[in-house]
């Protein structure tokens, strides 16, 4: 094996993530941003010189590389044990150890949102991104590990664009925000109003919020004081519920979380509102359980309800579809692995390259030398020098009697010159 070969920089990862470990441990083993670079120093001072520590909700792990990679597990362990301030042999099967090509096809499928709890979530690659850029300022990646995280973004970039694997809302919320798109259209040019303060209600409001909605209204029947703080923490405007009426009249969307176990909202008081306002729809979200809207609303042409159980059934088939939609993307990754591993034995080969191209460069400024003007001997002088030491090596290999070390000798010949039948003669070069 050549020197080149040796020093090849081969990918790992060590780790926990929501498959292997429970939340606590992870909560344990979870490195805050502010940390990382100092957790960096001490796996570089131990000979872990390119790393990253990437910590979510669902991973605490560290991705790198190495030229014995599993030499220096150990050395990440005790780092997580010191850090977790736990004993290394009380992980058990909670951490996992990867190396090679089943570590960089990790690596691509955390990048790429496959191997999270939610499949598709866009912000996984950002947070790949932000570990990457904190030990790239520790000064802790190198053009070994550059490669593979690049690598695994351009992979990340193809999936998000050949598939739909991001598309569909894969929680209550987010199939709320996707349905008020389908019927409003523009949010940027609604006005909502959400009563009630249930959690549920405020997911679905900070949502809406994050999708552009124009303008929010907090209501609440009961606790006028809840509906305030409800809008502070939702930066929102609140109103009084003698005020529902005329809110309801500049209002597009509707949201409710009550759970008064009665209908507040009926059918005239939606047919009231929509008579009063010049828009066409009214997009309602009934939250509560039972709900707090009648379901005769559902009759009126231009209202348009959802109750809890529909946003349920939207989450499920936008689940379903991601999970369809992750077969194409795992294809994507074999494809990048391929063309990874191809790219890799290029770059190795390149230092062999650049010594064989020194040492001709030598012989044919030589040449030049020993040939003064004459072009024709200059040739036949380089022609010669050039295939002198080949013809050496096959004369000895073929004298030793080793017919297969000569077979593959001469298929690397052949290959290497790209030699061909109407090459074969009788005549030996010398």
């Amino acid at each position: 094996m050549t020197d080149t070969l040796r020093k090849t920089m081969i990918p790992f990862v060590v780790g926990a993530n929501h498959r292997s470990s429970g939340l606590s441990f992870r909560d344990r083993l979870f490195v805050e941003d502010v940390m990382v670079p100092g957790f960096l120093q001490k796996l570089s001072a131990q000979g872990v010189s390119e790393a990253l520590v990437l910590s979510t909700c669902d991973r605490v792990e560290v991705q790198g590389v190495h030229e014995e990679p599993e030499s220096i597990t150990p050395v990440i362990r005790e780092a997580f044990a010191h850090h977790a301030e736990m004993e290394s042999t009380d992980f058990g099967e909670q951490l996992y150890s990867l190396f090679d090509e089943e570590a960089l096809r990790h690596i691509m499928r955390v990048a790429s949102s496959l191997d999270s709890q939610v499949i598709g979530e866009p912000q996984v690659l950002g947070q790949v991104k932000a570990a990457h850029r904190i030990a790239r300022d520790a000064g802790a990646v190198g053009g070994a590990l550059e490669a593979i995280l690049q690598g695994a973004y351009n992979t990340a970039k193809q999936i998000m664009t050949d598939t739909a694997i991001g598309e569909r809302p894969v929680s209550i919320a987010a199939g709320a925000v996707q349905l008020a798109r389908d019927v409003q259209g523009d949010l940027g040019k609604c006005r909502a109003v959400l009563i009630g303060d249930a959690e549920m209600g405020e997911m679905v409001s900070t949502q809406l919020l994050a999708a552009g909605i124009g303008m929010l209204t907090v209501m609440n029947d009961r606790a006028p004081q809840r509906a305030k703080g409800a809008a502070r923490r939702l930066e929102c405007h609140s109103a009084p519920w003698e005020n529902l009426s005329e809110e309801l009249d500049k209002a597009e969307i509707l949201i409710t979380a009550l759970g008064r176990r009665v209908h507040t909202i009926n059918v005239d008081m939606i047919r009231a509102a929509l008579a009063k306002h010049r828009r066409k729809l009214m997009f309602i979200v009934d939250l509560a359980l039972p709900g707090d809207v009648d379901p005769a609303v559902n009759r009126i042409d231009e209202a348009f309800l959802y109750d809890i159980g529909d946003l349920e059934r939207v989450a499920m088939d936008g689940k379903s579809h991601r999970e369809s939609e992750a077969q194409q993307a795992e294809a994507i990754i074999e494809q990048a692995l391929v063309s990874f591993d191809r790219d890799r034995a290029e770059r190795a080969a390149v230092p062999a390259l650049s010594r064989l191209r020194r040492h001709v460069e030598a012989m044919r400024e030589q040449v030049l030398k020993d040939a003064g003007d004459d072009v024709d001997k200059a040739t036949n002088l380089l022609a010669n020098r050039l295939l002198h030491e080949p013809s050496v090596a096959l004369r000895d290999i073929a004298a030793g009697g080793n017919s297969a070390e000569l077979g593959a000798m001469e298929r690397a010949v052949e290959r290497l010159f790209a030699l061909s039948d109407a090459d074969n003669t009788d005549n030996e070069e010398e």
